[in-house]
């Protein structure tokens, strides 16, 4: 039987050496990278993805780039919405004008969903360790390991948000059971096999190589462990399609210029890559009804006079955030983006 690890013992565990993951050509073929921030990629003749030397700095620059971003931005977001940086979750259709508390309810129910449809409960004991992939300032973390008593610990490229989610865990009184630190999601500092639950919640669309994410989160889900994605994807594309339109590339190109957001991938690409893997019981769904009402609420609290002075404030990165939402919105409407959860069970 493993010893239960606290957080400060997970913080310590050694780097582990990542392989390369043969993965469906499907992946990375469904379309072009679409600018210099992106990975450079070709499919071999036998469908492995090989991302080549010349892309190494391209990488390392779009590194730079979200860790600049969400450094920047975090402060701001957090003022305004709170400690959950993610989607709510909304009946579809629902004519309801919503408060700023009721956005916020969304954002919890977002969790509540996601952990719903992955099969997790309050009633199962199971779960007593969660890595949090991409974690912000750690509203997830703090949330389940409330919901569970779990020891959680959240990486994140940003060095200001893993202090301010540390901070907040103080303040919180949950420092013994969650803890935060920068470590990339491609390469993530801990053993095989050690998590109950692996959360990645709006992390997935930052990846440059999706293959080798996923093969991360399996690698670090202990056997029968959950692993819940929880992503921005573009759709799936019909039989014989080789890519998106022009125009729907275009579109993202627009968006990822501004989020440091590399190649997007569709929600069937995850499934394959998963199945790839053996993994069990995969599950997905298309949420992006559910989500509807977030960036026009987003963008209605950026136009109020406390919004429009933080905004200013913050910074350029900011304020191209912003300007880029109503591309978000334009996306969603011509079902060009896709809002995408994706679960499965690793074999025992």
């Amino acid at each position: 039987m493993k010893a239960t690890l606290a957080p400060s013992s997970l913080i310590s565990l050694p780097r582990h050496k990542v392989s390369s993951l043969r993965s469906p050509s499907l992946l990375l073929q469904s379309q072009r990278p679409s600018s210099a921030l992106m990975t450079t990629t070709t499919a071999a003749s036998r469908g492995s993805v090989a991302v080549t030397a010349a892309a190494t700095s391209s990488v390392e620059a779009l590194r730079e780039g979200i860790a600049e971003f969400y450094n920047e931005t975090s402060g701001l977001w957090e003022e305004i919405w709170g400690d959950h940086m993610h989607h709510g979750f909304y009946d579809p259709d629902s004519s309801v004008q919503l408060s700023d508390s009721g956005h916020r309810e969304a954002q919890i129910r977002m969790i509540e969903e996601s952990l719903r449809f992955a099969g997790v409960t309050e009633e199962e004991k199971k779960i007593k360790r969660v890595v949090d992939v991409g974690c912000g300032i750690g509203g997830s973390s703090r949330y389940i390991a409330s919901k569970f008593g779990a020891e959680c610990i959240g990486i994140t490229l940003s060095p200001v948000q893993a202090k301010r989610a540390n901070d907040l865990a103080t303040a919180q009184s949950l420092s013994h059971k969650v803890s935060f630190q920068v470590a990339d999601a491609l390469e993530q500092p801990f053993e095989d096999g050690i998590f109950d639950l692996v959360w990645s919640m709006e992390s997935g669309e930052h990846m440059p190589d999706k293959a080798k994410f996923v093969k991360e989160l399996v690698r670090v889900a202990a056997p029968g462990g959950r692993i819940i994605i929880v992503t921005w994807c573009h759709r799936n594309l019909s039989q014989g399609e080789e890519a998106l339109q022009p125009w729907e590339q275009n579109l993202l190109d627009r968006i990822c210029k501004t989020f440091y957001l590399p190649a997007w991938c569709s929600t069937s690409d995850y499934v394959d890559l998963l199945q790839s893997l053996s993994l069990q019981d995969i599950k997905c769904a298309d949420w992006s009804e559910n989500v509807a009402p977030f960036w026009p609420a987003v963008i209605r609290t950026a136009l109020t006079w406390k919004g429009l002075v933080s905004l200013l404030r913050s910074g350029m990165k900011s304020i191209k955030g912003a300007l880029t939402m109503p591309l978000m919105i334009e996306g969603y409407k011509k079902g060009v983006i896709k809002f995408g959860i994706i679960t499965c069970q690793k074999p025992l």
